[in-house]
């Protein structure tokens, strides 16, 4: 079942991208967040998960989609 669209998918990509490698890459400015920096890096990765199998759990609870009907 699909129910993420393209623009959406896109967005959520570059996002998930950004959030797991930044406490990694810059890890002085994620210094003071201590474990938090790790659920960043979670998020990012939960992120990318629903881009590339463009399924998100939460649309479906909730009934959204923001794919074209035509293509799920």
């Amino acid at each position: 079942m699909i129910n993420v669209g393209s623009l959406d998918r896109a967005i959520r990509f570059v996002l998930g991208a950004v959030l797991l490698v930044a406490p990694f890459v810059f890890p002085g400015v994620f210094a003071a967040m201590g474990a938090w920096r790790l659920a960043v890096a979670a998020v990012g990765a939960v992120l990318l998960g629903t881009a590339v199998f463009r399924f998100c759990p939460a649309y479906w609870l909730f009934g959204i989609r923001t794919c074209e009907l035509g293509r799920a």
